[in-house]
C-alpha cells in the first residue's frame, strides 16, 4: 500500500509538471504567434494642436490634407483627449498608462530634469517588446533623462532606451529649451569633444551673449521667458555653452524627424515595430522651412501646421512604398490645445483670423476648460478600420491596456482601460469617467458633464491669454447641449453636482 500511495504521488506530481509545461509552451507559442501576425503600430503626436486646427475637425482657414485623410479613412473622435493641458504630463500618462497627477514631479520639465519615469515601471514599449515589438521614438522626448546631473558629452542614461525603447533619436526637451541639440540611444549627435556642452537653467557661463544683454544678434523676438541663450538666432529657455557642431538647425527639424522616420520604416518592415513619432509643431519656436514660409496667410504657426500635414503625407506614402501601409496600426494625436503666444512674438495672434484653433471649445493650453485636453484623436487602419465619427470618451492613456490586448499581453495597470473594440471602431462605447489634469489642478469628466472644482490662482493666463479654469467656485457644464461651456450650471442642478464631487472623491481615492 505504501509504494502504490508513493506511486500515486509521483504520478499527480508527473502530471501537474507535464500540464505546467505545455501550459508555458501554448503561451510562449501565442505569444510569437500574434508578434508574427499583429500590425505594425505607430503613434504620431503633434505638439499643441488644437481641436479645431485641422481641417476634419472643422478648420476652413486651413487645409489638412493628409492629416484629413487619416479622420476620413479611420475613426475620428470627437471626444479623444490628452491627459493634461501641458506636454510632459500628457506623454508619461500615454506611456505609462498613469494617471500624471499621481506622479507629483509630472510637470513641464527643464531640459536637465531627470528621468521622470521609473525604469522599473511598466511602460508601452515594454509591453510591445514583450509580444516581439521592435520599439523606436523619433523626435520630441521632454521626460527628463539621466539620473539628477547629465553630462552631455557622454552616454547619457537612463534615458528613452531605459524604459523599452529599442531605438531613440530625440531632443531633449522642447525646441526652444537647451540643449539644442539630437540625441541618438543617449549620445549628442555631431558632438566635437574637444567643445564639450555645457547647460545650466539657473545661471548664464560668463561671456555668453543672452537675449537680455545682446538683442542685435536675435532673429526671433522674444515676448516672455524665453530671454536666455541664443541658438540660430533664436532665444531659449536655459543657458548652454558649446557643442557648436552638434546644434541642430531649426528650420530643418521637421525634414530631419521625417527623414529618420522614413528610414526607420524602410530598416524594420519585415519584422512588428512600434513608432513613436513625436514631432515638434506647431510649438513654439515655429520655425517652418522655407517651402512653408507664407503659405498658410496665418504667420509661423499656420505655416508650421502646413508643414507638419505635408511630413505625415510623405510618411504615409513610405508606408505605402514599403508595402506595410495595410498592416500598420495609426494613432494621430496631440499632447494638449493650442496656445497662439507662447513666449514669441510670431504673428500668431495678429495673422489668426477667422480660424478657430479651439474648434468651438472653452480654454486652450495649460487650461481645466476643454480645449486644454480634448484634441484631435483619429485611429487609422487602412482596410481593417471602416471609416466612422465617434462620439466615446477615449484618452491617450488608454493606448497601453488597448495595444496589450491587440498583441495579447495582458498587464496590470491601474489607469488605463482596455479600449481596443471602441479604438477599431467595432464599438461605440468609450469611458464612463475620466480625470483631466493642468498644472496640477484636476476635474472630472462624467458622461455628458463636465466638474472643475474651486481653486485659487489666476482665471486668466495673461501671458498667454488663455482661461485657466481657476475660480473659487465650482463649475458643472453638459458638454452635449454646451460644448463651448458657456453656461455654469452648479447652482441650478445641485443634485447633479454634489453626484460629481462624491464621484470625483472617490475616483481620485
Amino acid at each position: 500500500m505504501k509504494i502504490k500511495l508513493n506511486t500515486w504521488r509521483f504520478l499527480i506530481l508527473l502530471i501537474l509538471v507535464v500540464s505546467s509545461c505545455t501550459t508555458n509552451s501554448k503561451t510562449i507559442k501565442k505569444t510569437n504567434k500574434v508578434a508574427d501576425t499583429a500590425p505594425n503600430i505607430i503613434v504620431i503626436y503633434l505638439d499643441d494642436l488644437g481641436y479645431g486646427d485641422v481641417s476634419c475637425y472643422g478648420a476652413t482657414e486651413l487645409q489638412t490634407p493628409n492629416i484629413d485623410a487619416l479622420a476620413n479613412g479611420g475613426v475620428k473622435f470627437t471626444n479623444g483627449y490628452a491627459s493634461s493641458a501641458t506636454c510632459t504630463p500628457s506623454r508619461y500618462a500615454m506611456l505609462t498608462g498613469m494617471y500624471p497627477w499621481k506622479n507629483k514631479n509630472a510637470k513641464i520639465l527643464p531640459g536637465d530634469a531627470p528621468l521622470l519615469i521609473d525604469i522599473k515601471q511598466q511602460t508601452l514599449p515594454k509591453l510591445l517588446s514583450k509580444a516581439g515589438y521592435q520599439t523606436a521614438i523619433i523626435g520630441k522626448w521632454h521626460l527628463g533623462l539621466g539620473a539628477g546631473f547629465v553630462n552631455w558629452n557622454e552616454t547619457i542614461k537612463p534615458g528613452p532606451n531605459e524604459v523599452g525603447f529599442d531605438e531613440a533619436y530625440i531632443l531633449a526637451a522642447t525646441q526652444d529649451r537647451v540643449p539644442t541639440v539630437y540625441i541618438e540611444n543617449g549620445n549628442v549627435v555631431n558632438l566635437d569633444k574637444k567643445d564639450p556642452i555645457e547647460v545650466n537653467y539657473k545661471k548664464n557661463f560668463k561671456g555668453q551673449p543672452t537675449a537680455k544683454s545682446n538683442p542685435e544678434m536675435l532673429l526671433m523676438k522674444w515676448h516672455h521667458g524665453h530671454n536666455n541663450s541664443i541658438v540660430n538666432g533664436i532665444p531659449r529657455i536655459g543657458y548652454m555653452k558649446g557643442g557648436e557642431a552638434a546644434k541642430w538647425t531649426d528650420t530643418d527639424m521637421a525634414d530631419h524627424f521625417l527623414t529618420k522616420a522614413q528610414t526607420y520604416v524602410k530598416n524594420h518592415k519585415k519584422n512588428p515595430f512600434f513608432l513613436y513619432y513625436a514631432m515638434q509643431q506647431p510649438h513654439v519656436p515655429r520655425t517652418p522651412h522655407p517651402r512653408f514660409v507664407g503659405t498658410s496667410g496665418m504667420g509661423p504657426r499656420g505655416d508650421v501646421i502646413l508643414e507638419a500635414d505635408w511630413c505625415i503625407g510623405e510618411f504615409m506614402k513610405t508606408l505605402k512604398e514599403e508595402g506595410i501601409l495595410e498592416n500598420t496600426l495609426i494613432v494621430f494625436s496631440s499632447d494638449n490645445g493650442p496656445v497662439l503666444n507662447d513666449g514669441y512674438y510670431d504673428d500668431a495672434v495678429e495673422k489668426l483670423g477667422k480660424h478657430d484653433p479651439k474648434g468651438g471649445l472653452r480654454g486652450g493650453k495649460y487650461s481645466l476648460f476643454e480645449a486644454g485636453t480634448r484634441v484631435p484623436f483619429i485611429t487609422y487602419w487602412k482596410n481593417h478600420i471602416k471609416p466612422s465619427v465617434s462620439d466615446a470618451i477615449v484618452c491617450q492613456m488608454d493606448l497601453l491596456a488597448s495595444l496589450g490586448n491587440l498583441v495579447g499581453i495582458e498587464e496590470a495597470t491601474t489607469d488605463s482601460k482596455d479600449l481596443l473594440s471602441t479604438l477599431l471602431g467595432q464599438d461605440k462605447k468609450g469611458r464612463d469617467h475620466l480625470i483631466i489634469e493642468a498644472k496640477s489642478n484636476t476635474a472630472l469628466r462624467s458622461g455628458d458633464w463636465m466638474m472643475i472644482p474651486p481653486y485659487k490662482g489666476n482665471a486668466m493666463n495673461k501671458k498667454v491669454g488663455t482661461e485657466t479654469g481657476n475660480t473659487p467656485d465650482y463649475k458643472l457644464y453638459n458638454l452635449k447641449k454646451d460644448k463651448g461651456q458657456q453656461h455654469n450650471l452648479a447652482k441650478e442642478t445641485p443634485e447633479k453636482l454634489e453626484e460629481m464631487i462624491q464621484l470625483f472623491k472617490q475616483l481620485k481615492q
